[in-house]
């Protein structure tokens, strides 16, 4: 199992930002890549983005698109999802996964080994 913490959630108003990180712990992060996914309530889990161990990333909610970005760090073990003009409609737990099997991102990729604990982000006035 891979150890994968998230931060950075919290309340922001509409057309806010914030970042989210997810860091990695008794792995080394660079083998992997990252996926980050939400899941507000009575709806289900969304995979929103993914980023490979060399650091590029795709979206895959394309209500996301331009509007969220991932990176990464290595040496400080540790991905990003940067998120800007956030609307209501994203409040949500956001989680970031990963598979010890996959290094790239592979839209039909259904399995995801490691999970974090989530980060809880409201988007309100």
């Amino acid at each position: 199992q891979l150890q994968l913490v998230e931060s950075g959630g919290g309340l922001v108003q509409p057309g806010g930002s914030l970042r989210l990180s997810c860091a990695a712990s008794g792995f080394t992060l660079d083998d992997y890549a990252i996926n980050w996914f939400r899941q507000a309530p009575g709806k289900e889990r969304e995979r929103i983005s993914c980023i490979t161990n060399s650091g590029g990333s795709t979206p895959y909610a394309d209500s996301v698109k331009d509007r969220f970005t991932m990176s990464r760090d290595n040496a400080k073990k540790t991905v990003y999802l940067q998120m800007n003009s956030l609307k209501p409609e994203d409040t949500a737990v956001y989680y970031c996964a990963a598979d010890k099997r996959y290094s790239g991102c592979y839209r039909s990729q259904a399995n995801f080994g490691s999970w974090g604990q989530g980060t809880q982000v409201t988007v309100s006035s």
